[in-house]
């Protein structure tokens, strides 16, 4: 099993570069891929703030990406609850951040965005502004 790191997910995702792309393409279907969920937190960002991907578009590549049958993820549940609450409106940090902390009573933040959302999405943690 091979990790990988974002640069190659993303080009795998965006083929923004062929000759790189050619490489991961071919490490993708030699090799078993683990990818960490920072990986995943990661290329979202990437998606969304580089190439300025909308919401849509980003989660369903994550989606493609993750569902592949040689590629195994890390908290495979949490991400795609994650993913699931982004694409109800989250913003994918918040929404991984409050999908991990599935153990904890409430999740404190200053953001009251956050807090509206997870309100309105009806989530668990509930989020609180200390």
């Amino acid at each position: 099993m091979v990790s990988v790191d974002t640069n190659l997910v993303v080009r795998l995702l965006v083929n923004d570069d062929p000759a790189q792309t050619i490489k991961v393409t071919k490490l993708f279907t030699t090799e078993k891929i683990f990818i960490a969920k920072t990986v995943v937190l990661e290329t979202e960002w990437i998606l969304r703030g580089v190439y300025s991907l909308d919401r849509k578009t980003t989660n369903n590549a994550l989606r493609k990406l993750l569902s592949l049958e040689q590629v195994i993820i890390e908290d495979e549940s949490i991400l795609f609850d994650a993913l699931d609450n982004h694409q109800q409106g989250m913003d994918f940090a918040d929404a991984l951040h409050l999908s991990s902390s599935h153990r904890a009573a409430s999740f404190a933040t200053f953001d009251s965005k956050f807090k509206a959302t997870a309100r309105k999405l009806s989530l668990k943690p509930m989020v609180v502004v200390p």
